[in-house]
């Protein structure tokens, strides 16, 4: 390979730091080093961003390397190309002259190629008596195959990039995908939960992402979904698995009671001696687990037995199972009951029974002293399956049907007429054929 002199450039374009550093490469180039051409410019064209090549530009470098007549660059042969802007031109297809000496320029200032102009800034080559070139003006691709490594390297990182950007959004899209879907579960199922702020939370994540985001702005969008997606599909499995156990779940005897306290339990008459509880009478109705159903509670039932939850419900209005369990997550705080509290009897009995079985507590704190340690016990009966919220409603049932007939035999004694229970309970928003159930079980 010939020695090179640093040289400048021709007329009034300026030498640049840049240019001597290209030269300076060039000059390190090992005589035995060897690369293919081809190679080498598919390397420059994956990371021409990198570099900051353009695709004109490559265009006219891919064309001045058909000049070298070898299919491979080597350390010991001639690398200057020399061809007149004409010859540039029809093989760039016919890029204009002014156009072709700008993308030059940017392959010179990207240290792809370096300028050996002549005195003159003609493009020619001098050969020797046999015909050997002794000196060449024009290109010089020195610098494509010192820095060939280089350029593999950044080829190799920007696909490594382009794969992970891809990666990530198809991430994003499975993510916002799922998340939608499951929300849209969740409410049209009517599953309790705050889909609301679930929405909410889905929509100023992605009010985040702009119409094109670079790779590490679509991973931390992706990982917001991902931690909304985790709650929402908590909720869901939640839900499920409290209506699974349900189904299956066995029931005993006394479900509620202050295991702290000797005041009375919720499910105990104030009427009554204290030997009565709200799964039964007797042992034999504790332990009659076929005697209890296996169905969920109406909502009617649960509000008329537990009427002070209304009390935290938005203009005191319940309407589905979705706003009961919301009254009884704003309940929760006035009771003492701890979120860990709370999370461990959602996880336990799920979310609906939860909700009921603290609006019970709620029915009679002031006969518990400590509704949270009275949660956590219950709760640890539901684990052990031996808890059902049936008794415990038709316990407070049986307690205000005793209240409103003592009220109503009150009155009629003082006008001098006839008590009659029937007539009394006439107020309590409970049906004739779960009154008599009522009666025939014993609740």
């Amino acid at each position: 390979m010939l020695t090179h002199i640093a040289t400048t450039p021709f007329g009034r374009r300026p030498m640049t730091l840049g240019q001597i550093s290209s030269q300076v490469t060039a000059g390190n180039v090992e005589q035995d080093a060897k690369i293919s051409k081809w190679q080498v410019f598919r390397n420059i064209r994956e990371a021409k961003d990198a570099l900051g090549a353009t695709d004109r530009a490559l265009a006219v470098l891919n064309a001045l390397l058909t000049f070298h007549r070898d299919e491979e660059l080597t350390g010991e042969g001639n690398l200057v190309v020399f061809p007149s802007n004409e010859q540039l031109i029809r093989r760039a297809n016919g890029m204009p002259a002014t156009t072709l000496r700008r993308h030059i320029a940017v392959l010179v200032d990207c240290g792809l190629i370096i300028r050996r102009d002549s005195p003159n800034g003609k493009r020619f080559a001098r050969k020797g008596q046999d015909g050997a070139i002794e000196q060449a003006y024009g290109f010089d691709l020195s610098p494509i195959l010192a820095r060939a490594e280089e350029f593999r390297a950044l080829a190799e990182a920007v696909a490594a990039e382009r794969k992970a950007f891809r990666l990530v959004k198809e991430r994003l899209t499975i993510c916002r995908r799922d998340v939608v879907k499951l929300i849209d579960a969740g409410i049209n199922e009517s599953v309790p939960g705050n889909w609301r702020g679930f929405l909410l939370r889905y929509e100023a994540i992605m009010a985040r992402l702009p119409r094109t985001a670079p790779r590490q702005v679509i991973e931390a969008v992706a990982s917001n979904l991902e931690d909304l997606w985790v709650e929402v599909h908590q909720t869901l499995e939640t839900f499920i698995k409290s209506q699974n156990l349900d189904a299956n779940e066995s029931h005993s005897g006394r479900h509620i009671q202050n295991s702290s306290s000797n005041h009375n339990p919720i499910g105990e008459s104030e009427n009554s001696s204290g030997t009565r509880h709200e799964a039964g009478r007797d042992a034999e109705h504790n332990d009659n687990v076929r005697s209890l159903p296996h169905r969920d509670l109406p909502l009617g039932m649960v509000l008329s037995a537990c009427h002070e939850i209304v009390n935290y419900a938005p203009e005191a209005q319940i309407r589905t199972w979705r706003d009961f369990a919301a009254a009884a997550d704003r309940a929760r705080p006035s009771l003492g009951v701890s979120p860990s509290a709370w999370q461990e009897a959602v996880e336990a009995m799920g979310l609906q029974n939860a909700a009921i079985t603290l609006a019970a507590i709620l029915q009679r704190a002031e006969h518990i002293r400590s509704c949270g340690g009275y949660l956590r016990d219950l709760t640890e009966k539901a684990r052990a399956k031996k808890f059902s919220v049936w008794p415990m409603i038709t316990a407070l049932l049986n307690v205000r049907v005793g209240a409103l007939e003592k009220a109503a035999a009150a009155q009629k004694s003082a006008r001098g007429e006839d008590s009659t229970p029937e007539a009394s309970v006439s107020s309590l928003e409970i049906s004739n054929a779960l009154r008599d159930s009522m009666k025939k079980k014993g609740w």
